[in-house]
């Protein structure tokens, strides 16, 4: 597959797919310990995932640039 998405955008392709990944992965085990396994999990996991990723997308965009500075602080270099 050949790239099509700009340079200048990678830290809004990075974003959105962070953030669609793990409110997935979280919404459905939160779904799961909540409700168990019942009929219609998926329609109320894939709710719960769309209004959790509204708010996902930009939080992610705000704090990985504080989360990249906290690490740099952190990690040792050389």
């Amino acid at each position: 597959m050949k790239p099509f998405i700009p340079q200048r955008f990678e830290f809004l392709v990075f974003g959105f797919l962070l953030s669609g990944f793990m409110s997935c992965l979280v919404t459905c085990i939160a779904s799961l310990l909540t409700i168990g396994v019942v009929p219609g999990l998926f329609t109320i996991w894939m709710e719960s995932w769309a209004s959790s990723w509204i708010v996902a997308f930009p939080a992610v965009l705000v704090v990985a640039p504080l989360v990249r500075r906290i690490v740099h602080r952190l990690v040792v270099t050389g």
